[in-house]
């Protein structure tokens, strides 16, 4: 078959205009994957204590939980200053993104423990650490300028943290199981570190980790490093697998599994319970009905007739007269006295009887 000139030419162009559309139609799709960053829209620029805003997000990780906080002393650039104790930390508000990575949450405006300016403050919870600040007004709040940034040191981890300690006999019955998290830390700023206040937080399964404030006392100089030593305590009975955090301002330093063994000493107490306690029961319920329940009459006078002194049970014997003698008595009573019990006649005797006396 003769195939004409122009074909082969306008099936590689046919084939290139597929592609150019093609490739069209997914470079936008491209450019919007890689510039799918965390992103916080709020309804409200500016709102006074008491009102209420609406913050939106998307692009975040899918059903991430996410904290929303109103801090004051912080931007954009900067971040906040001082961590969450410069944000209303009890006015906060916690959402789940979707499966899409966007949520919507009515946050009240509540004032911040430092003046402005202020941000909405959207991040993380658990998992890849991301955050976003928004920019926003408390109204009537006070304002003031932000330090110089030589005035702030960066704290670092150098080493890798460790639980130290051990568990005692009181842990086994179910007493708080506590340890103590060693971390090295560097001071990568130019501005000395002092009394800085970390948070410890500590997560069991799925759930967020509870945070919770621990101030180390010293002064980590720029350039140099210290060893910070934070307590660790669980709530009583706890056992399974925590994470232990460590967090510094908005940033998580570290953290660290910790293991922690069942109370075995809770357990063998309530088997105990478990096992003596209906027996003791059983025992006195068992005492009661027998106290309690009626008795035939005949059990109950052979019951009597077991229970009297030994005395009275002693078989009745005859009892000697003591106004008869063995001689003066009469003879029906000499003759029912036993023959072991006489005395053996004399030979005087025999005799006075031989001679008719």
């Amino acid at each position: 078959m003769r195939q004409h000139p122009g074909s082969a030419s306008r099936v590689p162009a046919t084939l290139l205009l597929l592609l150019a559309v093609l490739l069209g139609l997914a470079a936008p799709a491209a450019r919007a994957a890689d510039g799918d960053a965390p992103s916080v829209t709020l309804s409200k620029k500016e709102a006074g204590k008491g009102g209420e805003i609406t913050v939106k997000g998307g692009g975040w990780r899918s059903e991430a939980l996410l904290m929303l906080l109103i801090c004051g002393r912080s931007t954009p650039e900067r971040g906040v200053i001082g961590g969450t104790n410069s944000c209303a930390n009890a006015d906060g508000r916690a959402v789940t993104t979707d499966k899409k990575g966007s949520f919507s949450k009515k946050l009240p405006v509540a004032e911040p423990p430092e003046p402005c300016p202020c941000v909405v403050h959207v991040a993380t919870v658990t998992g890849e650490q991301a955050l976003f600040d928004a920019v926003f007004t408390v109204a009537g709040h006070p304002k003031a300028p932000l330090p110089p940034p030589a005035d702030e040191g960066r704290l670092a981890v150098l080493a890798t943290p460790r639980l130290e300690g051990e568990s005692s006999l009181l842990t086994w019955f179910g007493a708080p199981p506590a340890r103590q998290l060693v971390v090295t830390v560097g001071n990568m700023g130019s501005a000395p570190v002092e009394d800085p206040v970390f948070e410890i937080g500590t997560a069991h399964g799925v759930y967020a980790p509870q945070w919770e404030e621990r101030q180390w006392r010293g002064t980590v100089a720029p350039g140099s490093k210290a060893r910070i030593k934070l307590p660790v305590e669980l709530s009583a009975g706890a056992h399974g697998d925590y994470q232990v955090s460590l967090r510094y301002g908005t940033k998580v330093l570290a953290e660290q599994p910790w293991g922690v063994s069942r109370p075995w000493g809770v357990t063998l107490f309530w088997v105990l319970l478990c096992l003596v306690v209906p027996a003791a029961v059983f025992r006195i319920g068992m005492a009661v009905v027998d106290k309690v329940r009626p008795r035939p009459a005949g059990l109950v006078a052979r019951h009597a007739h077991r229970t009297r002194t030994p005395a009275a049970q002693a078989p009745l014997a005859p009892a000697a007269l003591p106004w008869f003698t063995q001689d003066s008595a009469p003879p029906d009573i000499r003759r029912s006295a036993p023959p072991e019990n006489r005395p053996p006649p004399t030979t005087k005797g025999q005799a006075w009887t031989r001679n008719g006396g």
